[in-house]
């Protein structure tokens, strides 16, 4: 399973800032129909350059040369007592459940191997069209928490289907369709485990929509992020522990984004009269109707005064 490189989303970031500077550069009448149409692909362009230009740093950071074990079994048998200790139920369960049914474990890998990406891309494209206003909380969401997925993965996590001798296998082995190869191949590292990447995207896009959504249909949304974290653990790719710390780092995310909206936005406000004489400067100083270097208002005053009625 092959996704595009991260010198294909580099030149796509190109093209985009291209495309949105040259529109930028269009003098025309706003009155035209080309220039509500370069006002409504501008913006477009610019968040396609962010995204592209994220997806490749996404790519590159998981090209670092870190295709060591490092620890990563200890850790997967200490993730495995751990679950144990505090009754989650047992993956293992699960993925033989999903092996008693060859369509549902096939189903299974398909969705592990292809969902999370294009899924991700039209919730994005979908809140940026239909919901703008929550666009750049959730846009933010996104790349901080794979920003933290990237830098946990240096802390080394093997996935259940690395420990056979509980019982594990890897469900792509039986039924195809793998994103692994030998260890430091394939699209995806074999012992970044811990946190879901998965989970933290699938988790985007339900309580994305949630949020975001009006419809009362919108919490059937909310099955992408449940059926991600069965679908990775059913595969022997995931601990249910990775998926929790996923949607917990999600929260931390968010959370993040609103505090530095809340304080940007207290800057902004912290001096409203500084701002308002900002503006004041601002304004052109006209010479027709209203004379040379006066301000309208100050004729509008004159005016009102002339204009009094005398007894």
């Amino acid at each position: 399973m092959k996704w595009p490189t991260w010198y294909h989303g580099a030149i796509l970031a190109a093209i985009s800032v291209t495309l949105w500077w040259a529109l930028g550069r269009v003098r025309m009448s706003k009155a035209t129909r080309a220039t509500r149409v370069t006002m409504a692909i501008r913006p477009a362009a610019l968040e396609l350059a962010i995204v592209a230009a994220l997806y490749s740093v996404w790519r590159i950071a998981r090209m670092l040369p870190l295709a060591t074990s490092g620890g990563a079994i200890d850790r997967a048998r200490q993730i495995d007592d751990l679950q144990r200790f505090v009754h989650l139920p047992s993956e293992l369960s699960l993925q033989h459940f999903v092996m008693d049914y060859d369509w549902l474990a096939r189903a299974t890998n398909y969705y592990y191997a292809v969902v999370h990406v294009p899924a991700t891309i039209a919730f994005l494209v979908w809140l940026f069209v239909r919901h703008r206003d929550h666009y750049p909380h959730w846009r933010n969401g996104l790349a901080i928490v794979t920003a933290f997925c990237l830098f946990i993965r240096f802390v080394r996590v093997a996935p259940p289907r690395f420990l056979p001798d509980l019982g594990y296998i890897d469900l792509s082995t039986k039924y195809g369709l793998s994103v692994y190869g030998p260890v430091g191949t394939g699209v995806s590292d074999q012992f970044a485990a811990m946190p879901s990447i998965h989970v933290a995207w699938a988790a985007v896009v339900s309580f994305g929509i949630i949020a975001a959504s009006p419809s009362k249909w919108r919490w059937v949304f909310g099955l992408q992020v449940v059926l991600t974290m069965l679908a990775v653990s059913a595969s022997g790719n995931h601990w249910w522990l990775d998926g929790i710390v996923a949607i917990a780092l999600l929260a931390v995310a968010l959370a993040i984004d609103t505090a530095v909206r809340h304080w940007s936005a207290a800057r902004r406000s912290a001096d409203p009269a500084g701002d308002d004489e900002t503006r004041r400067e601002a304004e052109p100083i006209v010479s027709d109707a209203v004379g040379v270097g006066e301000r309208p208002e100050q004729v509008l005053d004159e005016e009102a005064f002339v204009r009094v009625p005398l007894e």
